[in-house]
């Protein structure tokens, strides 16, 4: 079945009792035994809840796992992934990966013993460099936040794979609709669900999706264990947003083409990140990881005030953190996804006080261009 048919038809397009086309929202936080020694799939909704279940089945559909996990924000189901993890143990993490994932890393968990070093994974010999005895997760990203750099996710999954490493991929740029790295060997997925799987902006949420029943019967036991779990009404909002994903990501990739083909031609523009330009480092490999570029680009203006100038000036598109809505988003990512990251560490990698991210909306291209136009002269 097409990808974007499974969007639609996922095995729960029907409620079972009513015949309602769509997912009912159980607003309930406990459930009738109705034997009181046995136990039943629902008895109190930390631990499940039908339309959160109608989420996470679906997710896992579309991702290729064996379960879904349905979480309260982005960080919290990164957070639970990574709390497979124990003190004494060793992470590899890319080093531009989205700035709250490294951040609670390097700060929470290191309080707790969990060892981390960050590598370049454009060359995949640099985890193999990094592995040491105590190492047990490669952490990877692709494209990468806010550079889009590319990965070689089935090389990096390999080498993990081969030494037994867990693999965790963030998936949340691409989405299952463009990109699968379970499919690639990876051993978990997960996902800011607030961003373009929910789709408008008015959602929070995460979610995560396992390779094995072992791996999901040992995060559900986190899941469950620290009840960092979505309501019913926000579970609803993120499947209504996978309905229309493809529609959106369609429109949107094609406009953020457009868009950075045009940014090119701009002489106060030093750089452009897209990984669907042909000249893109990395383009050959997430060809054929991905099927297409995706709605996220990054430029780096000549001088610092003019990236500062352009956010004060933009009139379509909006100054703020967040990405994936219906709407345009200009972050600055030294002021908002990478604040918490040291000053040095970000300037070596490239995220610097000139770097712009767009997260291109659904708005018409050529508006965009007209308002990016006026922004930036």
């Amino acid at each position: 079945m097409d990808q974007g048919t499974r969007l639609i038809h996922n095995g729960h397009e029907l409620d079972p009792l009513t015949g309602a086309l769509g997912v009912m929202v159980y607003q309930t936080s406990t459930y009738y035994r109705k034997v009181i020694t046995e136990v039943q799939e629902y008895d109190y909704s930390r631990g499940g809840n039908p339309t959160r279940k109608a989420l996470e089945d679906t997710i896992a559909l579309l991702e290729g796992g064996e379960g879904g996990y349905a979480f309260a924000s982005g960080m919290s189901a990164i957070s639970s992934v990574l709390g497979l993890l124990a003190s004494g143990d060793h992470i590899i993490i890319a080093e531009d990966v989205y700035g709250g994932s490294r951040f609670v890393v390097e700060t929470f968990y290191k309080r707790w013993g969990l060892e981390m070093t960050a590598v370049n994974t454009q060359d995949p010999d640099n985890i193999r460099r990094a592995i040491r005895p105590n190492t047990k997760a490669v952490y990877l990203e692709s494209p990468s936040n806010p550079l889009l750099k590319i990965t070689d996710l089935a090389a990096c999954i390999t080498i993990a794979r081969e030494r037994g490493l867990l693999s965790i991929v963030d998936n949340t740029f691409m989405t299952p609709y463009l990109q699968r790295p379970l499919e690639l060997g990876a051993d978990i997925v997960v996902h800011s669900a607030t961003k373009f799987l929910g789709g408008h902006s008015d959602v929070i949420s995460g979610l995560a999706v396992v390779k094995t029943k072992d791996l999901g019967r040992r995060l559900y036991q986190i899941q469950n264990s620290f009840g960092a779990v979505p309501g019913p009404w926000d579970a609803w909002l993120v499947i209504r947003g996978i309905k229309t994903l493809k529609v959106r990501l369609e429109a949107q990739q094609a406009a953020a083409y457009k868009l950075a083909l045009w940014l090119k031609t701009r002489k106060d523009v030093a750089e452009v990140n897209y990984p669907g330009l042909p000249e893109h480092p990395g383009r050959d490999i997430h060809v054929k990881q991905a099927s297409g570029g995706g709605a996220m680009l990054s430029f780096k203006t000549r001088t610092t005030e003019q990236a500062l100038g352009f956010y004060s000036k933009i009139k379509l598109a909006v100054a703020a953190p967040s990405l994936g809505g219906v709407e345009t988003i200009a972050s600055y990512p030294v002021k908002m996804s990478h604040i918490n990251m040291d000053e040095t560490e970000r300037n070596r990698m490239g995220i610097t006080p000139n770097l712009i991210r767009i997260a291109v909306g659904l708005e018409a291209a050529d508006d965009l261009i007209a308002d990016f136009t006026q922004a930036l002269d």
